[in-house]
């Protein structure tokens, strides 16, 4: 049971650690908003002023999916943007179980071809996960894009074995793990973008008769040339992604009652909550070290107004939070948002860093 969540969560989790961009309103301080995931309010995160999304939580039918092997548990595929067309952007894209054929009887005798459904599994070989994102994630995120160059092509290893760790209820099953990070540049709509994305492939083995799974799939771009410029914001809009612990609950009880196996203990459905942010922590600064070297950290704020503990990033030395669902960094001591003309329809205090 804990690992059918930690999964489903982490799924998600470590995305959000990068984000492309953020609404600069002056020299002297970054603006940022609460933005709530807008289908099932799963989470929330903190985004530039400007910044559109699109997407969210979505479920699959396991009878128009073609079986139930994808409709246990939720999934994401979310995007967060600069403008309609995607300039600066990131998105995190749901995890799906694919099924290689060549491990199964049925395949063995030439049934299940490839892009073919199996029990709601497309049909595809199992692949490596810079082949998974050059193949398929890339094509799925952009149709039609031309020009591809890989720039960077990165085993991270050390994400393999923190998913692998984290699924230790898997494993003595000999679940397999690796991950991998690419860079590409590509031509969309006449314009050059950079695009890094993030994978990790698991393997469920012969436990798994040829099923394996894509987990913590992400993506953030930019025109080419830019992407770098964004760095100092990835953290403070990652940082900030605030679990919904009661929708939470609810999907681990829906989970388990779809897989047939629920039990009625909410202690459970506590403890799993409770390990979250460690699990996310811990993964999310592996993704963090490999991807962005230059990425600052992350403290853990109390919001003045309504006393609850919002985690955040460090890049910069003070936090305001105001009344409205809005969140102001800055490094200037003197600087004072109830000052700002723009501003001073709303109330703002500091936002401070929680005691330890």
């Amino acid at each position: 049971m804990k690992n059918k969540t930690i999964k489903l969560i982490l799924a998600a989790l470590p995305l959000s650690f990068f984000i492309c961009a953020l609404s600069q309103q002056s020299a002297d301080y970054y603006l940022f908003k609460w933005v709530n995931e807008p289908n099932e309010k799963a989470f929330k995160i903190l985004l530039p002023q400007k910044w559109i999304t699109d997407g969210g939580i979505f479920r699959i039918n396991p009878t128009s999916g073609g079986g139930a092997a994808n409709a246990l548990e939720a999934k994401l595929d979310f995007s967060m943007k600069s403008d309609a067309e995607g300039t600066v952007m990131m998105r995190w894209y749901p995890d799906m179980f694919y099924f290689d054929s060549r491990y199964s009887p049925a395949g063995q005798i030439g049934l299940f071809p490839s892009g073919s459904n199996y029990q709601g599994m497309t049909v595809i070989p199992l692949m490596p996960p810079d082949m998974f994102i050059l193949q398929i994630v890339l094509h799925y995120a952009h149709p039609g894009v031309s020009n591809i160059s890989v720039t960077e092509r990165k085993n991270l290893s050390e994400l393999a074995n923190a998913v692998q760790n984290e699924d230790k209820l898997l494993a003595g099953m000999g679940f397999k793990y690796q991950a991998a990070l690419i860079t590409v540049n590509y031509v969309e709509g006449g314009k050059v973008f950079e695009e890094k994305f993030v994978s990790v492939v698991m393997n469920l083995g012969q436990a798994g008769a040829g099923m394996w799974k894509n987990r913590y799939t992400l993506s953030i771009r930019a025109p080419k040339g830019e992407l770098k410029t964004y760095v100092p914001v990835f953290s403070a809009i990652g940082n900030s992604l605030t679990i919904n612990h009661q929708w939470l609950a609810g999907e681990i009880k829906g989970q388990l009652e779809r897989a047939g196996i629920y039990i009625k203990t909410m202690a459970e459905i506590n403890r799993i909550s409770n390990e979250i942010n460690q699990n996310r922590q811990k993964n999310n600064a592996i993704i963090q070290y490999d991807m962005y070297l230059n990425l600052t950290g992350q403290e853990e704020y109390v919001n003045p107004f309504t006393n609850e503990t919002e985690t955040g990033t460090n890049r910069w030395n003070h936090r305001w939070s105001g009344n409205n669902d809005i969140v102001i960094y800055t490094d200037d001591p003197n600087f004072d948002p109830n000052r700002v003309p723009e501003l001073n329809n709303f109330e703002f205090k500091r936002s401070s860093v929680k005691k330890r």
